[in-house]
């Protein structure tokens, strides 16, 4: 849990997609936040001591019969609330406002125009702002107390407040990056109205989570799954600050690593940071059970069981007398990780995604979890790992997929296709390092397609493999487009796959976008 002491916003998440990204708008802030469900009670938040309450936006209508419901007592908490979209719905129609389905729907840019600039959300704003909105309904009666301080073409109370109970609406979005202002209307909610203090920092964090760690570990022992990636890296790194040799790393090599994975990995942490690492090498167990493996929902299953049995078998042969050492299983899940969006009409889900869900180990592996990132985003988690001293190369990495190169060769996986592959691979992560472009965007990678064709090297005829590039940039993940690569660049990589990868006379470029294409290809 976070420092009490923290200043804290809390939100209450009524099922929009942009839930996840008013928390994140608030962490940059400095200032902590933290989810919880729509029907969260007022006890429940008063508990947390909040300095106040964000209100999300969803996808039902207030008046619908399953819409999701705030306790009516979190208006009677005395504290500041900030309505977004349906939160400002909602607050309307509670405190005796009206709301009804609007003639005119407002989707995308507009023009929001301020009637009030003394009001405290609008704080050094102006006379205008460019926002964005999605919403088919608005507020057409403002509640007792309230009054309009804004307004669009199509909505009279596009921003409302009441001054004296400090709620304030806002019938858009400021979080999403196409309300270029955005970030001012949070910042003046949660510095201006609700007093909070940038306290919220990376390095105090690591001191509280340390101290955290070494009061739930006591002086028992932790086992981690190193992958590589940043977020087992990170937790890594700071769970050998908190307990030091307490903590033994495992891993494990399945074959489908990226060029030069497995010593880089054993450079940084074995030679380095001095971390127990135990290495196992398990590429041909991994490589003979994929063997005409097509289906890439079977080699991702195929994967994770096999995973399962290493690990375990990394863990016995690290036991004393025949009995484990280990008390803990250390996990590197972050904060979107454990906290899932509302279903319509169900109840909001607090659980941890299944690719990061211990319930698959064994039942005689009877671990405790240590989740040190949980409480985290991504772009903080990069933050402690720089702070921690974990170089950038390791810090700043693109996501990789769990089943690794597998998932990027479509078709069978051959030691020949993993070379093809990881070469092809290796020249795209090298120039795009070289042109500065590599940290610019979310992914950049080669995938190896099952698909031979005709080509000319020399005075030979050849008939040989294609490889895709796919080149995205995204805030996320959940939504992502092609980046727009320098022509010269994009020449460069082809030019050097085709005449530096044996078996490749074609390299394609990936334009497509998610949705409806997704960014991995299997």
């Amino acid at each position: 849990m976070a420092d009490s002491s923290l200043s804290k916003i809390l939100i209450l998440d009524f099922g929009s997609q942009y839930t996840q990204v008013i928390a994140r708008r608030v962490r940059e802030c400095q200032v902590y936040s933290q989810i919880l469900p729509y029907n969260a009670s007022a006890a429940e938040i008063r508990a947390q001591a909040p300095d106040g309450i964000i209100l999300s936006g969803g996808p039902s209508s207030v008046y619908s019969k399953d819409a999701p419901q705030v306790d009516p007592a979190v208006f009677d908490l005395g504290l500041p609330i900030l309505g977004i979209c349906y939160g400002m719905q909602l607050m309307g129609h509670h405190l005796g406002g009206k709301v009804e389905h609007s003639e005119r729907r407002e989707y995308g840019s507009g023009q929001l125009r301020i009637l009030v600039p003394e009001c405290k959300l609008f704080q050094g704003i102006g006379d205008s702002i460019e926002i964005w909105n999605s919403h088919g309904d608005k507020l057409t009666k403002l509640p007792r107390g309230f009054r309009s301080v804004a307004h669009t073409d199509n909505s009279e109370y596009a921003a409302i407040e009441h001054p004296k109970k400090q709620f304030y609406g806002l019938q858009f979005h400021p979080e999403v990056v196409h309300t270029p202002r955005g970030k001012e209307l949070i910042e003046n909610f949660v510095y201006t109205i609700c007093g909070c203090r940038s306290d919220w920092t990376m390095g105090s964090f690591i001191d509280q989570s340390c101290s955290e760690i070494r009061e739930q570990v006591g002086d028992a022992h932790v086992v981690l799954g190193l992958s590589g990636g940043v977020d087992s890296s990170v937790a890594a790194a700071l769970l050998h600050k908190a307990i030091g040799d307490q903590l033994t790393c495992v891993f494990v090599n399945n074959g489908l690593l990226r060029a030069n994975e497995a010593e880089t990995v054993q450079r940084v942490f074995g030679d380095h940071f001095h971390i127990k690492l135990k290495y196992v090498d398990a590429s041909t167990r991994f490589l003979n059970k994929l063997k005409g493996v097509t289906n890439p929902e079977r080699k991702r299953k195929i994967i994770g069981n096999e995973f399962v049995r290493v690990f375990e078998d990394a863990t016995k042969s690290l036991t004393r007398n025949g009995k484990s050492k280990f008390k803990f299983l250390a996990q590197g899940t972050l904060y979107p990780d454990v906290i899932e969006s509302v279903a319509i009409g169900g109840n909001p889900a607090a659980l941890i995604k299944s690719h990061h869900n211990v319930g698959g180990l064994p039942k005689n592996m009877k671990f405790k979890l240590v989740e040190p990132l949980r409480q985290l985003f991504k772009d903080e988690v990069r933050l402690v790992g720089a702070q921690l001293g974990l170089p950038t190369e390791i810090v700043q990495r693109q996501p990789f997929p769990g089943p690794g190169l597998a998932v990027r060769i479509l078709g069978d996986i051959t030691r020949e296709r993993l070379r093809i592959l990881r070469e092809a691979d290796s020249i795209v992560v090298g120039e795009m390092k070289s042109s500065d472009w590599y940290y610019k965007v979310w992914q950049s990678f080669a995938v190896l397609l099952p698909v031979r064709s005709v080509g000319v090297m020399g005075d030979e005829r050849t008939y040989e493999n294609t490889v895709a590039l796919r080149i995205v940039e995204s805030q996320d993940g959940m939504t992502a487009d092609w980046v727009r690569l320098p022509y010269e660049i994009l020449a460069r990589i082809s030019s050097r796959i085709i005449n530096e990868v044996k078996g490749v006379n074609r390299v394609c470029y990936d334009i497509s976008s998610k949705p409806p294409a997704t960014i991995e290809w299997e």
